[in-house]
């Protein structure tokens, strides 16, 4: 079997004072596969934080010296664009959308699946404002920026022929998507708009089109602005040609 590269693969930082559930979180990851560092504190956290650029963070709540979002706050003063996932046994939904505000793209409630925990981290990978994953040796050329191969790929277990189909489909569907969008942001349809916009980021998320993934969720957040607008079209065109 054909390993990957250790300099392509992701890093991350999974921050869990339960020995059981860290051991679980870490096994889970690191068949994307992945580079895990673990913390089991805010200030173990902080300092790993500290001294390793991570693509994504994994973080308790409840932590023994403080609490999820603290943590959180802390990192992003350095890293302001880094990616998070909250995970608590709690399944108070008005929690987690106290911890969505706090800058959190999703929680995960324990326990939870292997599978559960890699589609959340595909989500967070691809929809993250700074393309946490790029393809190893990314630059310039236009398309090491549209595709990120790795997220893709771990999201359909390796199968690349399976990733080429998808893509079809995806490229075939997308100047229908593209219209309906344009149409809905030209009739200020609200509703409308944010509807095709959610079905296009899961999408995105399949076949790992980041660039595209991010301006969806820019056009997402600010439906009214001329400037995403601008960005969504030159990311899809970009794809198309």
């Amino acid at each position: 079997m054909q390993m990957t590269p250790r300099a392509s693969m992701p890093r991350f930082l999974l921050v869990e004072d339960d020995t059981v559930s860290r051991g679980f979180f870490r096994a889970a990851l690191e068949t994307l596969p992945a580079q895990v560092d673990t913390a089991d504190s805010l200030a173990s956290a902080l300092e790993r934080g500290r001294h390793g650029e991570h693509d994504l963070w994994l973080i308790d709540v409840n932590l023994p010296d403080g609490n999820g979002s603290q943590l959180l706050h802390a990192l992003r003063l350095s890293r302001p664009h880094t990616p998070a996932l909250a995970h608590t046994a709690d399944g108070d939904t008005s929690i987690h959308a106290r911890l969505r505000d706090d800058g959190f793209s999703e929680t995960l409630v324990k326990p939870l699946s292997r599978e559960q925990l890699l589609q959340a981290v595909r989500r967070a990978l691809v929809n993250s404002p700074g393309s946490a994953t790029p393809t190893a040796g990314a630059g310039t050329d236009g398309e090491r920026e549209d595709w990120d191969e790795i997220t893709a790929l771990a999201a359909l277990n390796g199968q690349r022929n399976h990733l080429i189909a998808l893509r079809e489909l995806f490229l075939a569907e997308l100047p229908g998507v593209r219209d309906a969008v344009a149409q809905a942001v030209q009739q200020h349809d609200v509703g409308t708009l944010k509807g095709q916009l959610h079905r296009l980021q899961a999408s995105c998320g399949f076949v790992g089109a980041a660039r595209l993934a991010r301006a969806v969720r820019q056009l997402h957040q600010a439906p009214e602005s001329n400037g995403a607008h601008t960005q969504f079209k030159a990311a899809v065109e970009s794809l198309l040609h």
